[in-house]
């Protein structure tokens, strides 16, 4: 197993990744992919539609939601935004049309929408934040049950069986 002296010694080569880069997190990826889906349909921000309750209001963000908007030829100013409107919400809508546009102009940081297209379909309400339930420290004991952990000395020996206590009594509430 010698070494042939007229071949010359080949250095072994340094591990590459097949694909390049490092991996990503999905959420890295999210705002690549939905920017392209946005721009085709007059997005130019996708946060004007991710961040429409807090721009017209959780009032305002039920009844309608931003569809587009279009910007003449050339500029990124002057544009009409076009919205999807509940139909009984129309005529309330199209009488706050210009705080929508201030609303949305101060978001954009200029003047970016000078009119508002109203359409009537359906609106898919924001989600809402959940509150989350008790903690089980805070729902009461049954009283049946309360008056016989008192007596017991190890505080964490009696936290468990309070605890168990309280998941009995929601279990016995629910029947």
């Amino acid at each position: 197993m010698e070494r042939d002296p007229k071949k010359p010694a080949t250095t072994p080569r340094r591990y590459e990744r097949p694909r390049g880069g490092a991996a990503r997190s999905v959420a890295e990826l999210m705002p690549e992919v939905g920017r392209t889906a946005f721009r085709r349909f007059g997005f130019i921000q996708s946060s004007v539609v991710t961040r429409w309750p807090e721009i017209v209001g959780p009032k305002h963000a039920r009844v309608c939601s931003p569809e587009a908007i279009r910007f003449p030829p050339g500029e990124k100013s002057n544009g009409i935004l076009e919205l999807v409107v509940v139909p009984a919400h129309a005529p309330l809508i199209s009488h706050v049309t210009p705080e929508i546009i201030e609303r949305v102009n101060r978001f954009f940081g200029y003047s970016a929408v000078a009119r508002v297209k109203l359409r009537q379909g359906a609106v898919k309400p924001p989600a809402q934040e959940r509150r989350p339930a008790a903690p089980p420290s805070l729902k009461p004991i049954p009283v049946e049950l309360g008056d016989s952990l008192r007596d017991i000395g190890d505080p964490e020996l009696r936290t468990v069986l309070e605890s168990l206590a309280r998941s009995l009594g929601d279990k016995n509430e629910d029947n």
